[in-house]
């Protein structure tokens, strides 16, 4: 598959994307423990594992080779954490403490554009042109 300027430019972006989220799963931790629901087992392990798992991904988005199935299971993540997400909005809202709705509601309906992001970038899958 032959990349368009385009998804080179966006693949790059969403490497950078990756990474500084993994380094901040790695460095915030304590903070990201707070926002996994209770149903998740073992947060702390979790939180490091997701900001690994994050730095793996953008690191194989690099390589032509891993490209495709770091975009799957970029993807793949991305849907994983969205639990997370909303957990992390609803205490903040439900508890009037932390970030307001103007921080939320964006990050929760970006979440498929992610998704989508890391499909697209890593060639996963094509954009169909008009005929």
């Amino acid at each position: 598959m032959i990349d368009t300027c385009a998804q080179r430019v966006g693949r790059w972006l969403l490497i950078a994307f990756y990474a500084l989220a993994g380094i901040g799963h790695l460095y915030f931790t304590q903070a990201m423990v707070r926002i996994v629901p209770a149903w998740v087992p073992q947060p702390r392990l979790v939180v490091l594992a997701t900001g690994i798992c994050e730095l793996v991904g953008a690191l194989a988005l690099i390589f032509p080779q891993w490209r495709r199935p770091a975009g799957w299971a970029l993807a793949a993540y991305a849907l994983c954490v969205w639990p997370a997400n909303v957990q992390h909005a609803v205490n903040d809202l439900s508890h009037g403490t932390g970030l307001p709705i103007w921080y939320h509601a964006p990050r929760l309906a970006l979440q498929p554009l992610i998704i989508w992001w890391a499909l697209w970038a890593s060639g996963a899958v094509r954009l169909r042109r008009a005929p």
